[in-house]
């Protein structure tokens, strides 16, 4: 049987125009998904994303003897039968995301064995900071070369996390909301996706102070209830359609859309030239790319509530289209550039000045070529761009793209777009 591969084709210079809900957040659901093991009964969830991790780590719960079911968005997991065993490379080598069960698997039975994560490659993104909050609440570390094994009976404590890591912060709250006493935690991450694992473990029983920010103290219980809860909406997502709309000239409304949790992405939009109103008793967000005139920006991705590094790649497309030099200084990872490559083969004018700085000078006509999807989020530029250019696109590999996106080519296409999605052999020539 031939391999194949999934690629996008796309014709662009379509005006994007309509109504779009944005689907539950991934970065959400999937920690949400391993809180389920802090209890023993039946956790639902909501709202969530249909997507290859999200069912990645369902089916890692399963292997570890709960009972799960996904459908119409809703996600179901029994964990009576639950248990803590060597979790295997086929489970967690594509989902860097499955690091999240490290915590709460050693709070509720004082051993954890998986094969290390993988995922997207963006530069290095080791686990230290996750087994170092979990040694401070008095885990010993036994891992391996091939395995990390953590053990040990948790106890309260003082975390002191060696950078602003939100899946580190996530295990560390995990953790600590099946500790009975106060956990401290400092350098803590507040993403709006960490803020609602928060929300999540209070529901459960536990308490929390200082919910989003640096500094989180989190009151455990010996015992957690299993809960039913709607996984947030996706502002990465919803940062992606906003982008779509301003480099096609196109008029959308995003529904389901908490524009706090994109405060700082919005205000560099509209330094940016980009015209959006937001309607918070129906939570609809107008984006109106017909009178938008976009110029030049220097933006700067940082934690939360900063500009976030997940848009940084859809915010670059749009620079191509601004008028002036940009610059782009990415400050979280050393490998989300790489898609700066596949817009120069585009036209984009683009001087990389190193792993984390970049010029763009703009406005620059783009033309359809065939590209890569590099990474989740440098996948749904490369679409931004085919959306916007000149003739038909073909991005290759658009598996990266489908693990952080739910639906994209059927609501693109809803609103507009002429991009469908192909199934290729691998070796096949295509032509664009």
């Amino acid at each position: 049987m031939s391999e194949t591969d999934l690629h996008y084709r796309i014709q662009g210079g379509h005006t994007l125009k309509g109504d779009v809900t944005m689907s539950g957040s991934k970065n959400a659901a999937l920690p949400l998904i391993a809180g389920s093991v802090l209890c023993s009964g039946e956790t639902v969830l909501h709202n969530v994303p249909n997507l290859r991790d999200v069912r990645t780590l369902l089916s890692t719960l399963d292997f570890l003897g709960a009972e799960t079911s996904f459908q119409n968005g809703t996600v179901r997991i029994r964990t009576h039968a639950l248990q803590s065993k060597a979790i295997p490379m086929e489970f967690v080598s594509k989902l860097r995301g499955s690091i999240v069960l490290l915590g709460p698997l050693l709070a509720r039975f004082g051993v954890v064995e998986m094969a290390y994560p993988g995922g997207c490659v963006l530069g290095k993104r080791p686990v230290g900071a996750h087994i170092a909050a979990l040694k401070q609440l008095g885990a010993e570390d036994m891992s391996t070369d091939e395995m990390l094994h953590l053990q040990g009976q948790l106890k309260p404590g003082h975390i002191i996390l060696p950078e602003f890591s939100v899946t580190a912060t996530e295990n560390a709250i995990l953790a600590a909301a099946l500790i009975e006493g106060e956990t401290r935690i400092d350098m803590a991450a507040g993403e709006p996706h960490v803020q609602d694992v928060q929300n999540f473990i209070q529901e459960m029983g536990a308490e929390v102070d200082g919910v989003g920010s640096h500094t989180v103290r989190v009151r455990g219980k010996k015992k957690l209830s299993c809960v039913e809860h709607r996984v947030p909406f996706d502002y990465l997502e919803a940062g992606a359609f906003i982008i779509a709309a301003l480099v096609t000239k196109g008029k959308i409304r995003l529904h389901d859309v908490d524009n706090e949790h994109l405060l700082s992405f919005l205000d560099t939009v509209s330094m940016l030239g980009g015209i959006t109103t937001y309607n918070a008793d129906e939570k609809i967000l107008f984006v109106d790319g017909e009178l938008s005139i976009l110029k030049a920006q220097d933006i700067k991705t940082n934690i939360f509530p900063g500009f976030p590094t997940d848009l940084q790649a859809p915010f670059g497309v749009a620079l191509t289209q601004a008028t002036g030099v940009s610059r782009i200084f990415e400050r979280l990872f050393e490998g989300r550039m790489a898609y700066l490559y596949e817009l120069e083969k585009m036209g984009a004018r683009i001087e990389i000045l190193n792993s984390h700085e970049a010029l763009i000078i703009g406005p620059t006509p783009l033309r359809g070529r065939t590209v890569a999807s590099n990474d989740i989020r440098a996948g749904v530029a490369m679409v931004i761009a085919g959306l916007c250019a000149q003739g038909e696109t073909l991005i290759t590999d658009i598996r990266y793209i489908e693990r952080g996106y739910d639906k994209l080519e059927e609501k693109l296409t809803k609103l507009g777009a002429k991009i469908e999605k192909q199934e290729i052999k691998v070796g096949e020539t295509v032509d664009v």
